[in-house]
């Protein structure tokens, strides 16, 4: 890619996007893509496709593809190159996916349309591209609708389909957005392996620096549609030299615990509208002078292999980068608020019956965070609509504000709707994309304070200010924003409401580390000056490691776990949630070594539902047998036929924010 330049239109004139942007992909490498949602990440990757939108124009610059201009080609070359030579991951399977047609036809239709006539040789090829990305490759799965499927099991299905026809290069436009942290890993193997090979290329785009840093070779940074630094993924991460991207690496959250540390939060937010002649990044950076503002700098060399652009390179000192956190908690705890109490959620009938939760009990008192955590299809996201009314429940009841709700959400009360907003993970189905940011905000604010209808505006200034969005925000539409900013948008429509609970569903997924760590910032203000408690469903271990007061650990609709953070995060640990933290990404962890997975114990049997995972497994005990509860005094409880300590016996490290280089067994 050389000097790619474009532009989108908005009203009457035209806002440049991506200015100058030029990089080289090596064959068999990985070159990582990232910045703050609306840098123009996407937009560089869906041009190495040759995509044209109805609103937006390539002012200049090149995009050679062994050799071929992708941009020069007409709708005859970019068919044919396509599939079978460049492919695509999108960020949202929700829209990539057709509703109306079977995941495993559409998959199969792929193939067709690239050569493939033999129907019989399309089943087989669909079947074991499922099981190449860890999906179940029977025919009951593949003639599922997507919306039978978990949202992670959405993206995988995308994945297959960017795998069918063998391209030598894959753009991956946040593959990994949504998924819990054994389904990122699964994917990241999956795709090293491919690399291996293959000798398969890759653009990586992502937010996730931790999970990057896994995969990558080398990593271009994007502010405000410009590159300002490319280096080989180790050295960056150990040494950023922009000031940007210093304050994106320590913005990461990490499990390691340091009590003295902090995140890294940039300050105020990119407004493309007002940004200076010189560097877009001058604005908010500490060491900007006043030549920054009035002269643009260029990509230098600042070591072997090493570009950046930044007038004072030479005077900045290059700022390591060490693991830390700082924790959010709830400043004492107080009356329990929502009581949860052995609620069951079953779908379907007689031997198509699936049962989402089995006999879940969640308690969240006024003031607290409770996280869920789980993989895909463990039932984080069914507890939330159970909640909240969109889904019944066939056993159990739910107790809110003291008060008995009833299952429907049209049988509650206005107040008992209000007081408890759940925050969608897929704001592009949440949103409503015909109307602007301002008017959908300022609906959900005259639907539940009619009497208030004066303070909208007031009340929409100061969400959007929360939120870190620029009031100019308020006039623009959905499919104007970045993934990101959608989200944040979700985020405001849930506290206009001034809610008592907030059910956050994934709310972090689609942003950027720092604009996770502004979130994080807002989110303990809403506790700790509002009492505002949060239910909060993540599969990110480490946000989850900072926010949550209490932890419940999910599989197949059963906790496993539950305890304080302090409890969940240190041994002795469920084997599930021990697996879950070993996969936690982090900037440049070191591998672990991994052992074989095995099958399923299949759904519905009377026994231990990790069981067919569990590489701790007793024997036969845990396969016919339920376990039963093993618990503390202090309140750890964990869901096992093993005692506490003989699972504590097993872990090897001798606390789980020690280094990566004590890493225990694998179960």
């Amino acid at each position: 890619m050389a000097d790619l330049t474009v532009s989108y239109r908005q009203g009457t004139g035209w806002q440049r996007v991506v200015d100058g942007v030029g990089f080289k992909v090596e064959r068999g490498e990985v070159f990582g893509l990232v910045g703050e949602s609306g840098c123009g990440k996407s937009t560089v990757a869906l041009q190495l496709l040759g995509y044209r939108g109805p609103a937006m124009r390539t002012d200049r610059g090149k995009v050679r593809l062994d050799g071929t201009d992708v941009l020069t080609l007409g709708r005859k070359g970019l068919d044919k190159v396509r599939g079978e030579r460049i492919s695509f991951v999108p960020q949202n399977p929700t829209t990539a996916l057709n509703p109306g047609i079977r995941v495993g036809s559409q998959i199969e239709e792929m193939l067709a349309a690239h050569g493939q006539a033999d129907a019989f040789a399309r089943a087989r090829r669909a079947a074991e591209l499922f099981g190449l990305v860890g999906l179940p490759s029977s025919d009951e799965f593949r003639r599922r609708f997507p919306h039978q499927l978990s949202g992670g099991q959405q993206q995988r299905v995308c994945i297959a389909m960017a795998l069918a026809c063998d391209p030598s290069f894959v753009v991956l436009d946040e593959p990994t957005t949504g998924l819990d942290v054994t389904t990122q890993e699964q994917i990241v193997e999956l795709l090293i392996d491919l690399r291996a090979r293959l000798g398969m290329s890759m653009l990586y785009v992502t937010h996730d620096l931790g999970l990057l840093s896994q995969i990558a070779d080398r990593v271009g940074v994007m502010y405000a549609g410009r590159m300002v630094e490319v280096a080989p993924t180790a050295e960056l991460f150990a040494m950023p030299r922009h000031p940007y991207t210093q304050g994106l690496i320590g913005a990461i959250p990490r499990l390691a615990e340091d009590e003295g540390s902090a995140l890294m939060s940039l300050r105020g937010f990119l407004q493309r509208q007002s940004l200076p002649p010189g560097c877009p990044f001058a604005p908010r950076c500490d060491f900007a002078e006043p030549r920054c503002f009035d002269e643009m700098p260029v990509l230098r060399s600042c070591g072997e292999r090493r570009l950046a652009a930044c007038w004072r390179l030479e005077e900045i000192v290059p700022r390591p980068v060490e693991n830390g956190d700082k924790r959010l908690s709830a400043k004492g705890a107080k009356a329990e608020l929502l009581q949860v109490s052995g609620v069951t959620v079953a779908y379907g009938s007689g031997q198509r019956r699936f049962i989402a939760l089995s006999d879940v009990s969640v308690n969240v008192r006024q003031g607290e965070t409770v996280a869920l955590v789980g993989e895909s299809g463990s039932g984080k996201s069914t507890l939330a609509r159970a909640i909240v009314g969109l889904a019944a429940p066939q056993s159990g009841k739910i107790v809110f504000g003291g008060a008995e709700l009833l299952g429907s959400l049209r049988q509650r009360s206005a107040d008992q709707r209000r007081l408890m907003q759940l925050i969608f993970q897929n704001p592009d189905a949440s949103l409503n994309p015909r109307a602007p940011i301002g008017k959908i905000l300022k609906r959900a604010f005259s639907f539940f304070f009619p009497q208030r209808a004066a303070d909208a505006d007031e009340r929409l200034s100061a969400v959007l200010d929360d939120v870190r969005l620029d009031p100019r925000y308020a006039r623009r539409y959905p499919d104007e924003l970045s993934g990101g900013e959608r989200q944040r948008v979700a985020i405001a429509r849930a506290l206009m409401a001034e809610p008592q609970l907030l059910l956050c569903d994934e709310i972090l997924s689609a942003l950027d580390v720092s604009v996770q760590a502004s979130i994080l910032a807002l989110l303990r203000k809403l506790k700790d000056e509002h009492g505002i408690a949060m239910l909060f469903i993540s599969h990110d271990l480490a946000v989850v490691r900072m926010l949550a007061d209490q932890v419940y650990v999910l599989f197949r609709g059963e906790v496993m776990e539950r305890g304080s953070r302090e409890q969940v995060f240190s041994p002795p640990f469920h084997p599930y949630t021990h697996s879950l933290l070993e996969a936690v990404p982090a900037p440049m962890k070191a591998p672990r070594v991994r052992t074989v997975r095995r099958a399923e114990t299949p759904a519905g049997r009377a026994a231990c539902a990790y069981a067919g995972r569990c590489a701790w497994q007793i024997g036969a005990i845990c396969e016919t047998q339920r376990p039963p509860w093993q618990s503390t005094a202090e309140g750890l409880a964990i869901r096992c036929h093993h005692s506490l300590d003989e699972l504590k016996r097993r872990v090897v490290w001798p606390d789980r924010t020690a280094s990566t280089a004590n890493r225990g067994r694998d179960p």
